[in-house]
């Protein structure tokens, strides 16, 4: 059966943003090198993916000696919805429109299906943003409780 996937480019945005999240008590901003080396992703793929979370309002970034990027908001106020938006565009269950728009419902079952597959994103959307950074960060430190499969 065939799966719903974050991109790569959603896990590794979603790594880092932890990783800054996990060190958001230290002073002054983290260097791209060192989320890179905690993390284990590659720094120049990194790099592009700090500066789409920085456009979107997730990080902010110094630049010169000292500089690297620190965590825009409270890790409580960040998503996963949001970092995987962010990178990869709105969440949704498929690239397949949406009912009543642009001839959508011309054929036989279609618009009911559109409306499902909006339905499935709508779910989808608001399970990832039911998950924010500190709740990860707690997690990953043992303080957290464990996440629960969907049923």
């Amino acid at each position: 059966m065939g799966r719903v996937k974050v991109s790569t480019r959603g896990d590794y945005a979603s790594r880092a943003l932890l990783s800054l999240a996990l060190h958001s008590d230290r002073a002054g901003p983290t260097a791209v090198r060192d989320i890179a080396e905690r993390t284990g992703l590659p720094q120049p793929y990194l790099e592009q993916i700090l500066l789409a979370l920085k456009g979107a309002g997730l990080v902010r970034s110094k630049r010169g000696v000292g500089g690297g990027y620190v965590l825009a908001r409270e890790p409580a106020e960040i998503t996963l919805g949001q970092i995987v938006s962010a990178v990869d565009g709105p969440i949704a269950a498929g690239d397949f429109g949406e009912p009543h728009q642009n001839g959508a419902c011309d054929h036989e079952g279609q618009c009911a299906l559109l409306a499902v597959w909006a339905e499935v994103g709508r779910h989808m959307r608001d399970h990832l943003d039911s998950f924010t950074l500190a709740d990860m960060a707690a997690q990953a430190q043992g303080r957290g409780v464990a996440v629960s499969p969907l049923t």
